[in-house]
């Protein structure tokens, strides 16, 4: 399946790239960018006034999973992340329990590739149960 999107401002910062220009795709894989592509295509998508650009990442997000489902989920928060134009997602430690272990967050990350919409990379905290150490005064 091959799908053309044309006349979008290809964004590209790796390569200083801000134009309008087409963009062809096979089989999920981008083969082509140029200012104007003619080849036939499945799918042609208009993207005037549209923005193509590489996934983007959410380095400060909340999914709530575990402990606060009933706020947000793994899957619910990868769903709009994916609808953001969000192609990694970096969870805070705040859940219940706390990613403060191998074990909580291997579970994080089981549950995120089971759901397989979105890279997820949680934080773990850096102290127990998201305790505050204290500290001594000088």
């Amino acid at each position: 399946m091959t799908t053309l999107l044309k006349n979008g401002t290809v964004i590209d910062y790796a390569s200083r790239l801000n134009e309008k220009m087409d963009v062809l795709i096979e089989a999920g894989k981008i083969i082509k960018v140029a200012k104007q592509i003619n080849e036939s295509a499945d799918q042609v998508i208009d993207c005037t006034s549209l923005s193509i650009m590489p996934g983007m990442i959410d380095m400060h997000c909340h999914l709530r999973e575990p402990g606060f489902e009933h706020k947000e989920t793994i899957q619910t928060g990868s769903k709009s992340a994916v609808k953001g134009g969000f192609t990694t997602i970096c969870p805070m430690p705040n859940t219940k329990p706390t990613p403060d272990s191998t074990i909580v967050l291997s579970k994080i990350i089981e549950e995120a590739k089971r759901v397989n919409l979105c890279n997820v990379l949680p934080f773990a905290s850096v102290t127990l149960r998201r305790k505050r150490r204290r500290t001594s005064k000088l």
